[in-house]
């Protein structure tokens, strides 16, 4: 039997001309039921058929999107200390994690309030979001209640490996055909 139909409601954000579109809500019962972001990040990309993957491409491909429509699903965070989840994905599949999704989803996070900000003076308040890369923080600054800038700062990594010698030939215009 097919899905019911539903309606989605999305936001487009930019972050310095870069497109970002959030979906807050997610059709009911498509949100895998694991208890962190990076299991459900597993398990959607686990099944080719799974109903986000569908709603994915359906937002992502023409007519609704275009080739550089970057996306996010906001979700619930894997603990209280997050202010909530996020599964990042744009035409071609779902990633781990999006620099510029970060910062538009901080300011999405002071815009809509989820976020305490004073509502006058100077302050950088922390936005804290859980992703399938692990916990990121969107760092707001405030002036008078009004996000005016932001950075953010990553899950933490590490090198893997040094000193590996890279041979490389040269190729000649030639070669390419």
């Amino acid at each position: 039997m097919p899905p019911s139909p539903f309606w989605i409601q999305i936001e487009d954000w930019h972050t310095a001309g870069e497109p970002f579109r959030i979906v807050e809500k997610l059709p009911d019962g498509s949100l895998p039921e694991s208890s962190t972001v990076a299991q459900r990040h597993l398990d959607i990309i686990a099944d080719l058929r799974h109903a986000l993957d569908q709603l994915r491409q359906s937002l992502c491909h023409e007519p609704r999107g275009h080739s550089d429509t970057y996306c996010g699903f906001i979700t619930p965070p894997d603990d209280a200390g997050g202010a909530f989840g996020a599964l990042f994905w744009h035409k071609d599949w779902f990633y781990t994690a999006c620099g510029h999704g970060i910062i538009a989803l901080g300011y999405r996070a002071v815009a809509k309030g989820l976020v305490k900000v004073p509502e006058s003076g100077t302050a950088k308040i922390d936005v804290v979001i859980d992703v399938p890369s692990g916990r990121v923080v969107a760092s707001m600054n405030i002036v008078d209640g009004k996000p005016t800038n932001a950075d953010f700062i990553n899950v933490a990594s590490y090198q893997f490996s040094k000193s590996i010698p890279v041979y490389l030939r040269k190729v000649f215009k030639s070669e390419w055909i």
